[in-house]
């Protein structure tokens, strides 16, 4: 099913190592098409991988040699051929020293997506694959359901792929991220409600209609692209886990699928660690998966969304019950922060580090807080931390939180009678 994509610089001969789609929770076999829940219990369908014939073939050296991007494991996804998406990927692993010695730790790094190709967010990652998919499964249409950065990126690989694209958001959504969608030429529809509203009429669409949504009909392969950040810590940690990792959770796409790739690494004979503990972070007003953690159950129950965390108000997440599950596996656990210390998390990254992270950002990190505080991840072991969105978009929510600007005319006493006594002239 793969092919060698030679203007990307990957170099093999032709192989399929995709077996189809499997439910995950029957385990009923679906052919690798348009498909994205199971005809006999409605679970999710997951992509399935022949490894014992990847073993030998995809190996360090291989990966290695390979250009920056998410495509340098492409026999790990479900595409024929890479069609966009060419520097998408292998963005930075920040040993984040200063913040590490805020919080008390000897090794915290952050995972900064905030920079990635073309929209600054991870979801360039999935939707790199879903469009690549969309577009081997001849969809015609392409879009989403979508809290912002999905819209984004979906926009924006559809324009470089020449696809009609439909945009379906919340009407609350923050302008910059609205706009940031629009620059690329999509239909956008801001429909009246929170973003469950948005995915059911997707859905419904997607049924009536045979678009290729992201995260719907192509969520199958979408997800998968998640994988990409899990193989990437892995290899810039000098093919090493860390003990801890904490994720920011909306719909549950990212988490579970940073583990399994992790699994195929280790599958692969790539890695040999232990797997890291995972953590959930969810803002307090969206936690539906930490209160599911912390009340015992196998399925979220579906809350309303009241956060300043758009990019993670989404109340009934569709692989909830994956979260739970990988979270569980690997020991451990969830976290619901507030707002305020949402707020707090952002200005302390920027401040320690110079990386400005959207509200997901600093969910994860105000999560991160807050173990390390309850002595749930150990001050001396390795942490990573995984930044999804960059701050730009959101700014507005950081405004009151900043000095201003002060206004002084062109002299150097002019100057010196605002900061006064505080900083001496340089002695000559």
């Amino acid at each position: 099913m793969l092919r060698a994509s030679l203007d990307t610089g990957i170099e093999r001969k032709m192989m399929n190592f995709v077996t189809g789609l499997e439910c995950h929770l029957c385990g009923k076999q679906y052919p690798a098409e348009l498909l994205w829940v199971c005809g006999e219990c409605l679970g999710p369908l997951r992509v399935v991988y022949d490894y014992a014939s990847m073993r030998g073939v995809v190996t360090r050296k291989v990966i290695e040699a390979r250009p920056p991007s998410l495509w340098r494991y492409q026999e790990l996804l479900p595409v024929e051929e890479p069609k966009t998406g060419f520097h998408s990927g292998f963005t930075p692993l920040i040993r984040a020293d200063r913040l590490a010695k805020e919080l008390g730790v000897s090794e915290l790094n952050i995972k900064d997506d905030s920079v990635n190709h073309p929209t600054f967010s991870y979801k360039d990652r999935v939707v790199s694959i879903a469009a690549t998919r969309a577009v081997e499964l001849g969809c015609e249409v392409f879009g989403c359901a979508a809290t912002g950065n999905l819209a984004n990126s979906a926009a924006a690989h559809a324009a470089r792929l020449g696809l009609t694209c439909m945009v379906f958001i919340p009407d609350d959504l923050e302008p910059a991220k609205v706009l940031g969608s629009a620059i690329y030429g999509p239909r956008i529809f801001a429909v009246d409600g929170n973003y469950d509203d948005v995915n059911r009429l997707c859905t419904q669409l997607a049924d009536r209609y045979g678009w290729g949504f992201a995260n719907i009909n192509l969520r199958s392969y979408y997800a998968e692209g998640a994988k990409t950040m899990g193989f990437e810590v892995a290899e810039q940690l000098g093919w090493h886990f860390p003990k801890h990792l904490v994720s920011p959770v909306a719909g549950g796409t990212l988490l579970p699928r940073v583990l399994r790739g992790f699994e195929e690494f280790v599958d692969l004979g790539l890695v040999s660690d232990p797997l890291p503990k995972i953590y959930a972070a969810q803002p307090a007003g969206s936690a539906p998966v930490v209160q599911a953690l912390e009340e015992g159950l196998d399925f979220p129950d579906p809350v309303r969304p009241s956060t300043i965390a758009k990019s993670l108000a989404i109340g009934n997440p569709a692989d909830g019950f994956q979260v739970l599950a990988s979270v569980r596996q690997t020991g451990g656990s969830g976290v619901a922060v507030s707002d305020e210390e949402i707020l707090d998390s952002i200005d302390l990254l920027a401040r320690t580090e110079g990386i400005w992270t959207e509200p997901a950002g600093g969910t994860t990190l105000a999560a991160t807080r807050r173990l390390v505080a309850d002595g749930v991840i150990p001050p001396d072991e390795s942490i990573v931390v995984l930044s999804t969105g960059n701050g730009y978009k959101t700014s507005e929510i950081m405004r009151d939180r900043v000095l201003e600007s002060v206004k002084v005319g062109r002299s150097v006493r002019d100057v010196e009678a605002v900061i006064g006594d505080d900083m001496a002239p340089v002695s000559s």
